[in-house]
Order: structure tokens, then C-alpha cells, then sequence
């Protein structure tokens, strides 16, 4: 009796992890949905800053708290500026990808993020990474390779900016992890600063882009912000509850919906090369993923 009491909040709390993490992927993947409709109407540098700014509006009691100085005052401040311009530059990127490719197509190349991640760890970070991760990170670029089928019309300025994109996505996570020591609310502060003023210089750059904005439309673009939040916060919270080699895995749930949502809302019929491209991203990062988790069970 004692033991069956003992785990049941244990599995409670993985149940709702698990819950919470699918949730997230859902929020995600709408909040993406409802990017590439707008987008086809507002400018990219025109939806970054109206979804800053609404992001920073929500945040502010938050970074109140923490007070001004704390978050302006950091450590390492031009790592934390290059890490807030490139994660400016890869949500600009997606919006922009996703204007005029598949969302399934634009995501798939999103999720090679952690195999870039591996790849540049020993390079930047000093990490050894032994040959089973380096045929892993061989594996996921050859699904990228498979993914973009390369050919005469597959380089289009689009399938470009979504690679520099990703890539760009990569090194923001390879330097959030020589910020580990910084808090996250400051993280959260100069990554929405820095995306916001990255898109008021693109505005100010192009006045002649700037649409008039309904009322409506104005809280959908608010609410890309928002949701994204609220996603992120779903996905820490699972973190939190369950066990990482439980929910970390559901990410790779986003390409479903994707795939789901783009046939939906676009009518985008998934490519045979990209489903294949997928399988092999999906099948790397995993293995990835798994492996470091196993190093370092064995190393602690």
C-alpha cells in the first residue's frame, strides 16, 4: 500500500509532464499556422515588432521584479547581444520561409537544430563528441540534403533563408549554453529586446512596408507573441514534471502537426523527399538526444 501511494504522485506528475509537452507542441504549431496567414498580409519586420512588443508588455511585471539593473547589468554582454541578434534573425527567417514554403517543409529544416548543436559543440564549446553522435550528426545532415533535394528550382531564396535560418537557431542554442549561469528571465529579456529592435530597424529601413492594421489583426499579431509564451512555458514546465527522456522526445511532434495544419489551412500536400528528409532529422536528434542523455547518467 505504502509503495503504490509513494508512486502515484510520481505518476501523476510524468502523466502531466507528458500532457503538458504535447500541449505546448500544439500551441506551437498553431501559433505558427496563424504566422503564415498573417504574414501574407503584414510584413515580417512589421509582425516582429508588433509580437515583441506585446511579448514585452506581458513581461514586464516579471522583469520588474527582477529589477532593471540586474538584467542590463551581465556578464559576457557581447555574447548576450550576438545571441539575441541571431535569435532575431531565425524568427525573422521562419516568418519569412514560411511565407512562401510549406509549413511542414519550413519546420522539417527547424528541427535539424539540435544536430548543429552536436556538430558545433567541439568547435565552440570544447565538447568531445565520440563517432557514434558524429555519424548521427552525418545521418541528420544527409535527411537536411534528402529534405531540400537539391536541384535547379529547390534553391529558391526562400529554401535558403530557412537553412540560415536553422543554422542561425543552432549557434543561438550552442551560446545559450556558455550562458548557463545567466538567469532566464535575463535571457528572456535581451532575446525580446533584441528581437524587437532588430525588427524597428527593418521598419524604419522600409516605411513603405508598414500596413495599416486592424483592430483585429492587431491582437492576432499580439497574440503570436503571447501564445509562443505561453507555449514555452508549458514545455519547462514539463521538463520539470516529467523525466526528459520521456517528454523531450514529443518535440518532434511539431512536424505532425505541421504536416497536419499545412494540408489543413493550405492546402499543402507534404513532399515524399521531405517525409523522407524528416524521418532520417528525426531519427538523428533522437539518437543524439539519447546518447548524451546515457553519457551523462554514466558520468554523474
Amino acid at each position: 500500500m505504502t509503495d503504490t501511494a509513494a508512486a502515484t504522485p510520481a505518476t501523476g506528475s510524468a502523466r502531466l509532464g507528458v500532457l503538458l509537452m504535447l500541449l505546448g507542441m500544439v500551441m506551437f504549431s498553431l501559433n505558427d499556422v496563424l504566422g503564415k496567414w498573417l504574414v501574407s498580409t503584414y510584413s515580417v519586420g512589421q509582425l516582429m515588432l508588433i509580437r515583441s512588443l506585446a511579448a514585452m508588455v506581458v513581461l514586464a511585471p516579471f522583469f520588474w521584479r527582477v529589477g532593471w539593473r540586474r538584467l542590463i547589468e551581465v556578464e559576457q554582454p557581447k555574447l548576450q547581444l550576438l545571441r539575441s541578434a541571431l535569435f532575431a534573425f531565425e524568427a525573422s527567417a521562419f516568418y519569412f520561409a514560411v511565407a512562401y514554403m510549406p509549413l511542414a517543409d519550413t519546420m522539417t529544416y527547424w528541427l535539424a537544430a539540435p544536430i548543429y548543436v552536436a556538430a558545433l559543440s567541439p568547435l565552440m564549446l570544447g565538447e568531445h563528441v565520440g563517432w557514434r553522435r558524429w555519424s548521427a550528426i552525418l545521418v541528420g545532415f544527409a535527411g537536411v540534403i534528402i529534405a531540400l533535394a537539391p536541384s535547379r528550382e529547390s534553391f529558391t531564396l526562400p529554401a535558403l533563408i530557412a537553412l540560415a535560418g536553422s543554422l542561425a537557431f543552432g549557434l543561438a542554442m550552442v551560446f545559450s549554453r556558455s550562458l548557463r549561469a545567466t538567469p532566464d528571465t535575463t535571457l528572456v529579456f535581451w532575446q525580446v529586446t533584441g528581437a524587437a529592435l532588430f525588427a524597428g530597424v527593418w521598419c524604419l529601413s522600409d516605411p513603405g512596408g508598414w500596413a495599416p492594421v486592424s483592430a483585429v489583426d492587431f491582437g492576432l499579431l499580439s497574440l503570436l507573441g503571447i501564445v509562443a509564451m505561453a507555449a514555452h512555458m508549458l514545455v519547462n514546465r514539463s521538463l520539470k514534471l516529467g523525466d526528459a527522456a520521456t517528454v523531450v522526445p514529443l518535440q518532434y511532434t511539431l512536424l505532425i502537426w505541421a504536416v497536419l495544419f499545412g494540408w489543413l489551412f493550405f492546402g499543402d500536400a507534404p513532399r515524399p523527399a521531405m517525409l523522407i528528409g524528416a524521418g532520417f532529422i528525426v531519427a538523428s536528434g533522437l539518437f543524439i538526444f539519447f546518447r548524451e542523455l546515457q553519457l551523462k547518467r554514466r558520468d554523474g
